[in-house]
């Protein structure tokens, strides 16, 4: 088979790895890709929101199967537009990815089906929205509506801090229209971790467990990014609490969007809190997480083109996913600055001097000039990931290689996983 991934992240990257491991797959095109990708594929320089171009692209490389990795295009609809031209696609349609694309109607959603999540207040007005700030105690959780490339959530420490989010949000545009609306909800506090499923709409079959990182600096500090790292499995996940997850979340969600007329095909990944009250959904995406995918995907056993393929025909019920039981750890090399304002095009060193069994997988990357030269093209550069018999070895190995790659200002977390030794 012909396949086309699209996306240019750490993710789209992974995801071309483990496709090319499928015996099934003769060839594969990433649009727009990285250097890392063009290792193992063919980059296509279109933007991964240029549907029409994408489809194109798809007819005229006779492409059998399209895999859509980041959120921006499934919120667009490319599913329905392929689905619509006959392309087979791998996510969901544009009404069941609402269900991260728009956190006040997966809230809704939750409510009307008694699926556990803090609680919550919308506003569309910001004037109302201050109003209710003010006679809050911090911290203050306020997300904005839509899609917000990891930036439409703060934790307010403060009442004038919560103040300013709204104002940046509601007021000022910073998110642009995903601001319009913003949900404020109850801090939770517990264990957070993320769950993946495999759906077509009716089958639930769980990938994996994992947790992540999404504050920039150590001991959880600074602000949110797109992920900063993660590991596999959480320590404190039990059979137990795996059947809950499945029984109590993911389960009843893709039940909901189906009998909302937006049954859901691809994968979903829910954001959980375990709290002193119990399970409760932080968030939903409609895509695998970054970085989490990085993590996640090294050690599934399964062939990838089987399963999405069954994911598409239907018939999910007749697979086992099956995965390596070992632990896996992935750290995130960011740019100088990042997530604010950083300098691109600096060359990375140090990709050829690592362990065997070490991956890399670029995201913000792009290829020189020169052969074989690798530089920075965005905010999070490259995701280092090591397997290990435990989170304890898995980490040893994942600093010890990371150390020796460089590029000018760059910067990591020193404690993924850390506090799980």
């Amino acid at each position: 088979m012909k396949i086309l991934v699209i996306g240019s992240g750490a993710r789209e990257h992974t995801l071309v790895w483990k496709l090319a491991q499928s015996p099934r797959t003769s060839e594969i095109y990433t649009a727009p890709g990285n250097a890392g990708t063009a290792l193992i594929a063919r980059n296509l320089p279109i933007s991964a929101d240029d549907i029409e171009s994408l489809a194109t692209a798809v007819r005229e490389n006779s492409v059998d199967l399209v895999v859509v990795g980041p959120e921006g295009p499934l919120a667009a609809g490319i599913v329905d537009r392929f689905q619509a031209l006959g392309i087979p696609v791998f996510g969901p349609s544009k009404r069941a990815t609402e269900i991260e694309s728009s956190k006040v109607f997966a809230k809704e959603l939750m409510s009307r089906y008694g699926i556990p999540c803090g609680r919550s207040v919308t506003f569309s007005d910001s004037g109302e929205a201050r109003k209710y700030v003010e006679q809050q105690s911090p911290p203050v959780v306020i997300k904005a509506d839509g899609l917000a490339a990891g930036k439409g959530v703060v934790v307010a420490e403060s009442i004038p801090q919560a103040l300013e989010t709204l104002s940046d949000f509601m007021e000022s545009k910073k998110l642009g229209a995903s601001g319009d609306r913003v949900i404020i909800e109850e801090h939770l506090t517990g264990r957070e971790m993320s769950v993946f499923v495999f759906t077509d709409g009716e089958a639930v079959v769980p990938l994996a467990y994992a947790c992540d990182y999404k504050r920039v600096y150590d001991g959880d500090r600074g602000p949110n990014t797109g992920g900063m790292g993660s590991y596999t499995p959480p320590p404190f996940l039990t059979h137990g609490l795996a059947d809950t997850v499945q029984e109590s979340i993911m389960k009843p969600t893709v039940s909901a969007l189906a009998q909302e007329g937006r049954p859901y095909q691809g994968v979903l990944y829910g954001g959980l809190m375990v709290t002193d009250e119990g399970l409760k959904v932080i968030e939903f995406n409609a895509r695998m997480g970054d970085p989490e995918a990085q993590v996640v995907l090294p050690l599934l056993k399964t062939d990838l083109v089987d399963l999405i393929l069954a994911v598409i025909e239907g018939r999910l019920d007749r697979m086992d996913v099956e995965c390596h039981q070992v632990a896996c750890i992935g750290v995130v090399m960011a740019s100088g600055g990042y997530p604010g304002s950083y300098q691109t095009g600096f060359p990375i060193t140090g990709l050829d001097d690592l362990d065997e069994d070490i991956l890399v997988f670029h995201a913000g990357t792009k290829q020189g000039e020169r052969p074989g030269e690798v530089l920075t093209s965005g905010g999070r550069v490259l995701t280092v990931v090591a397997r290990g018999d435990t989170i304890a070895r898995a980490r040893e190995k994942v600093y010890a290689n990371i150390s020796r790659i460089h590029f000018d200002g760059c910067h990591y977390r020193t404690d993924i996983a850390l506090l799980e030794e």
